[in-house]
């Protein structure tokens, strides 16, 4: 039998194997590729787990290692892991430690880019109408690296073709870590100065990591807030960034977002001046040329010539309706003398006698169709009572006791209908006409019918 000293806890035990697993030199640096299972993105360390078609394993990402990621984590997305495999005590489970994690086929800058694209995308970041650009500029801001040859480029240009235009640079870290803050620290810049027409923003050609800044969210969403028209001209024609689609036009290279923002050049500007002054003197010759023309035809209108006929239709035009007021005003006067004659023979005093008159006889013949129409009323009215006083005599019980009928009530009164009513030996009283008669049951014989 083994003794108890030689049994072990639970915890040596896991304590023991977390050893194996930690001194193992095939698990301290493990590379996997599976599919991301069970992710949900957590605020500091990320769990979730890694699976194939006949496996998972549990992992774990420290925050900062998570933090370095360029890209987001997707459910279902086939990745390549490099890390540690480790015991958890405290549940015994074994874990992958994640290091280091790509997705599988494609590069992580390249799947954060086409992520990144896709979510601005949606928000219609790329969609805005394009904000045409200014054909005289004065002012226009460039964000780019001092040291470059951008801003070398973008000055020989704008001094060959428009040497008015001021040119304000905005020096920014164009690679590496900082870039993209210090980009967004001079756009910023640029928003609060305002006055520019315009904002040139880039770099020369590089790789992906070299031109990363401009693929940054921040940087991105920056562009989109600037209230001036944007000319992106970063990396080679080949090469394309988030920035390139944010901005309002796009130029293959520096010395093309020179051209962009200067549409002509200082000589075009002064021949288009002179042609424009050329043609507004034009104008004015013909339009004054066309004044004098006019002038001189109505001066020698007949208005300007002969101004009386100019109210011979108004005056004839007073004396119509001159007649035609006094017109009117003899009808009115001879309708109105004609209703004052009528007026006058009603108030004569002959007349009104024969109305009173009139209306006295008419008084009398109304007063007789009253009263006859009140006694017909009332005699129908007597009529009707009687013949009503006679209906309720032929129902009344004593008309039906006067034809020598009789009915029977017991002691208490209730009236006795059939046999069953009736007792043996019972006091009953018999109800005529002009009495009742006491009675006592001596016998009770139902009919049968």
């Amino acid at each position: 039998m083994v003794e108890t000293s030689q049994y072990l806890t639970v915890t040596a035990l896991t304590q023991y194997l977390k050893r194996k697993f930690d001194a193992d030199p095939y698990l301290a640096k493990v590379y996997l590729t599976g599919e991301i299972s069970n992710y949900r993105k957590r605020v500091g360390n990320q769990y979730f787990s890694l699976k194939d078609d006949h496996a998972k394993i549990g992992a774990l990402m420290f925050r900062n290692a998570f933090s370095k990621l360029q890209f987001n984590l997707e459910e279902g997305m086939k990745v390549l892991v490099v890390g540690r495999v480790s015991l958890y005590e405290p549940s015994g489970e074994y874990r992958l430690i994640v290091e280091r994690l790509e997705p599988d086929g494609v590069g992580a800058l390249y799947q954060a880019f086409e992520q990144l694209k896709k979510k601005l995308a949606a928000e219609g970041l790329f969609e805005r109408h394009q904000r045409p650009l200014p054909l005289f500029p004065k002012r226009v801001a460039v964000v780019t690296s001092p040291s470059g040859a951008v801003i070398q480029d973008i000055i020989t240009t704008v001094a060959r073709r428009y040497p008015i235009l001021q040119l304000t640079l905005f020096p920014a870290i164009v690679q590496g870590d900082q870039a993209a803050d210090s980009i967004v620290k001079q756009l910023n810049r640029i928003k609060t100065m305002s006055g520019f027409d315009a904002v040139i923003i880039g770099r020369g050609g590089g790789s992906i990591e070299d031109l990363w800044p401009f693929n940054e969210e921040k940087v991105a969403r920056a562009l989109a807030e600037m209230p001036m028209p944007i000319v992106s001209s970063v990396g080679h024609e080949t090469d394309t960034t988030i920035a390139d689609f944010v901005a309002d036009r796009r130029a293959a290279t520096p010395t093309a977002a020179a051209e962009i923002v200067t549409p002509v050049t200082l000589v075009d500007a002064l021949n288009r001046i002179s042609e424009d002054q050329v043609r507004l003197v034009n104008a004015m010759h013909n339009r004054l040329k066309n004044a004098a023309t006019r002038l001189q035809r109505s001066a020698q209108s007949v208005v300007l010539t002969q101004p009386d006929r100019l109210y011979d239709q108004y005056v004839q035009r007073v004396d119509q309706l001159r007649q035609r007021l006094q017109q009117s005003i003899n009808n009115q006067l001879r309708e109105n003398k004609h209703r004052l004659a009528m007026a006058t023979a009603q108030l004569d005093g002959r007349q009104l006698l024969v109305k009173v008159a009139n209306l006295q006889r008419q008084q009398v013949d109304d007063r007789r169709r009253l009263d006859r129409a009140m006694i017909a009323l009332v005699t129908a009215k007597h009529q009707a009572v009687a013949n009503a006083a006679l209906g309720l005599d032929h129902l009344s019980p004593l008309k039906i006791l006067g034809r020598g009928f009789a009915f029977v009530t017991d002691d208490a009164g209730k009236m006795l209908k059939t046999t069953a009513d009736y007792q043996v030996d019972a006091a009953i009283h018999i109800h005529v006409a002009d009495g009742q008669i006491g009675a006592r049951v001596t016998t009770k014989e139902k009919k049968h019918g």
